[in-house]
């Protein structure tokens, strides 16, 4: 194993990774000698899956159901991470809500919206970053050291015309991690973003197994496929890892070339 990429002895949190890229992130953190991986989702199943594989390639992890959208909910989750297996020394908050499985070309201009139609977006898309990061932070600064990364989406760097909300949400968190990364920087705890554009994975399907929402999409991409959860999840290794313990307050885009980084 590479050295740099060993989280040995280190206790890992990762929101809504019973499947997808929080799955991958998962099980890449856990086979690079993370001591502990907290798989959350708001589905208490999908996560108790993903630690029985943790546990079948030989690695520790716990399964806690918690809707990140609570900040209570999130606060006890991080005490249930503690009390199992330390001090959360790496968050990745990956929990997301793009809306319903389907097409986005099937969703409703946003001028046809209302906040009724918006706190799915906002609720977990950045106020879910917010509490996790919030709840983690404490013990990262008492313990002078910590790695937070957040899965964004190519959304909130460029804007999509049928995703306005999610996009503004997406954006918003992208801006809370790096109000934070100048926060906290001084105490050796790094804030990073991985930026995605369209990973297929099982809420995605509706999107990547329909024909011409196939076509459509990937005409943008200059690399001609859809992400696979080992493509984010790798990057997001890395900036766990002591390599990029002098990165910090940067979004990175995984996207197979949909949007360039400026």
């Amino acid at each position: 194993m590479e050295p740099l990429l060993d989280l040995t002895g280190r206790v890992a949190l990762i929101t809504g990774a019973g499947q997808g890229v929080g799955r991958q992130v998962a099980l890449y953190l856990a086979s690079h000698g993370a001591k502990g991986v907290v798989v959350n989702d708001y589905f208490l199943d999908r996560a108790q899956t993903v630690v029985a594989e943790v546990g079948d390639s030989g690695g520790a992890a716990l399964a806690v159901q918690a809707d990140v959208s609570d900040l209570a909910s999130v606060t006890e989750m991080v005490a249930r991470a503690e009390e199992e297996f330390g001090a959360v020394d790496i968050l990745v908050n990956n929990a997301g809500n793009a809306g319903p499985n389907d097409s986005p070309f099937g969703q409703p201009p946003f001028w046809e919206t209302g906040p009724e139609d918006w706190a799915k977006f906002v609720d977990v898309n950045f106020y879910g970053v917010l509490h996790a990061t919030r709840a983690v932070l404490p013990g990262m600064i008492d313990r002078r050291y910590g790695r937070i990364v957040t899965l964004i989406s190519d959304a909130g760097r460029v804007g999509e015309p049928h995703l306005v909300v999610y996009s503004g949400a997406k954006a918003g968190a992208a801006g809370l991690m790096r109000g934070v990364a100048k926060a906290v920087g001084r105490y050796d705890i790094t804030v990073n973003c991985v930026a995605l554009s369209a990973v297929q994975t099982p809420t995605t399907e509706g999107i990547t197994n329909d024909e011409a929402s196939r076509n459509t999409i990937l005409r943008n991409y200059l690399i001609r496929r859809f992400g696979r959860p080992e493509d984010p999840a790798a990057l997001v290794l890395f900036l766990a890892s002591d390599a990029a313990s002098w990165i910090t307050g940067q979004t990175y885009p995984v996207n197979g070339g949909y949007a360039f980084a400026t």
